[in-house]
């Protein structure tokens, strides 16, 4: 059904920006080769300590994280089967959803390729006992387009927190409901949220799609400062317009008072894709570290 699922991953580097700065190992279990259906995934398979979260990206902005007692976590999950060459990077898709042993799904907004049906739809293929936590527009679609009954989902909004074995989930906003008047930014189309996760004590903000000017908008970069995550992961783009550009991801990152900052939103279509080496470059050497995870491979965190 699946067919076949690629997982062609790069060596274990993560790259540092700094024309001086040495690139540094990450600890990361990879796994090179293409994966058949029902073929267990690197992340399926990963052991995390107590103490720390295993984080794998898998391409775009699609994340799965783990604890130490093997809770999983996904959020936007997209991994379409139908993946035409001109506007897919890749072919496969990097993981078959029924194999990962998911737990709760967070979801930041119901654009497609963050709130994917047919991902949806195979995620409850698998397993019955998955819950699902995100704006009702996200919640509704799921509802709409799959078997995913009411009982296993969670409305959330800007400021709610949920307790998810063991995991406290906060959500953000990303774009406010008014937009920028003054940028001469339109109201979003949905609710547009992010998120910023405590897992065994390690706090994770995961950004969804921000407002352009995310990063001069006190109110957004309070909210989540507040919360003082040490990494994040961050939706960028050099000129697509809608998201903070390199400079303003940066800038976010600086003001939210991030250790480790992580480029997200890229490596899955052609015309969306950027270079994060060429984000990486403009960091401050006095700012956070940037952390490039190469696409479909996973950290161990704190590094």
């Amino acid at each position: 059904m699946f067919g076949m699922f690629e997982s062609r991953i790069e060596p274990g580097i993560c790259n540092v920006a700094g024309v001086d700065t040495p690139r540094r190992l990450v600890r990361m279990i990879v796994q090179s080769a293409s994966i058949k259906e029902g073929f267990m995934h690197a992340f399926v398979e990963l052991s995390v300590p107590a103490g720390r979260v295993g984080v794998h990206w898998f391409e775009q902005s699609s994340f799965a994280l783990k604890n130490a007692v093997g809770t999983t976590l996904l959020i936007d999950p997209y991994f379409p089967l139908d993946r035409p060459a001109e506007k897919f990077i890749h072919r496969s898709p990097p993981v078959d959803v029924t194999v990962l042993p998911t737990r709760f799904v967070l979801l930041t907004h119901s654009h497609d390729d963050h709130t994917h049906a047919g991902t949806i739809a195979g995620i409850e293929g698998a397993r019955k006992d998955v819950r699902y936590i995100g704006p009702a527009e996200s919640i509704e679609k799921i509802m709409s387009d799959t078997d995913v009954g009411g009982d296993r989902t969670d409305v959330v909004g800007a400021g709610d927190a949920l307790e998810l074995d063991g995991i406290m989930a906060t959500a953000v906003l990303a774009k406010p409901p008014a937009g920028d008047p003054q940028a001469d930014i339109a109201p979003p189309d949905v609710t547009h949220l992010g998120y910023v996760l405590e897992i065994d004590g390690v706090k994770l903000y995961f950004s969804g799609d921000p407002i352009n000017t995310f990063a001069d908008n006190d109110e957004l970069i309070r909210a989540v400062a507040d919360l003082a995550p040490e990494v994040g992961f961050l939706t960028t783009h050099p000129t697509e317009g809608e998201f903070p550009g390199f400079d303003g991801s940066i800038k976010t990152a600086v003001r939210i008072g991030l250790k480790t900052a992580v480029p997200s939103h890229y490596a899955c279509f052609i015309r969306r894709n950027y270079d994060p080496d060429e984000w990486a470059s403009g960091f401050p050497a006095d700012g956070p570290e940037p952390l490039i995870i190469p696409r479909n491979s996973q950290v161990v965190m704190p590094l």
